[in-house]
């Protein structure tokens, strides 16, 4: 199992260093094992649709998109355990979005929304990944397969 602060190593990386995330608010609220949480709040600049003020479904595809590689990444940490933290850093920064189907089930209202990831499959060089985002109602509002590179 990864050790807990490169985890959170990870999260922040996702969150913070990557502009775009930043800029939507994009917040991690667990990433372990088994599952990756991460939350982004409304606001009048993620707006898609002026009229009814829904969600872009660019910002809801963006965040389905970086929980899945967040969980592809922890899939590569589970399977290079004994890996060298260099090696592995080297191995997560070719890490990338090959493949991602969204299904926008319902509109994206609300004012806090949260997409959750969980790993199908880890393979020597490809991941695949299942994400849902809700609302702060848990209201379903998009699901999402990814494919990402890992090896």
């Amino acid at each position: 199992m990864p050790k807990p602060e490169l985890l959170q190593h990870l999260a922040e990386t996702f969150s913070e260093k990557i502009p775009f995330n930043k800029y939507i608010g994009l917040e991690f609220t667990e990433l372990d094992r088994e599952c990756c949480k991460v939350c982004i709040d409304h606001k009048p600049e993620l707006v898609g649709n002026f009229v009814h003020g829904i969600l872009h479904g660019g910002v809801i595809a963006s965040a389905i998109d970086v929980a899945g590689g967040a969980m592809a990444a922890v899939g590569l940490m589970e399977r290079n355990p004994e890996s060298h933290p260099q090696e592995l850093l080297d191995k997560l920064s070719k890490l990338g979005t090959i493949d991602l189907r969204v299904d926008f089930v319902r509109p994206g209202r609300g004012t806090r929304f949260e997409t959750s990831a969980r790993i199908l499959r880890t393979g020597n060089k490809v991941a695949v990944v299942r994400m849902e985002l809700h609302n702060e109602q848990r209201t379903l509002i998009a699901v999402g397969t990814g494919t990402y590179l890992v090896g």
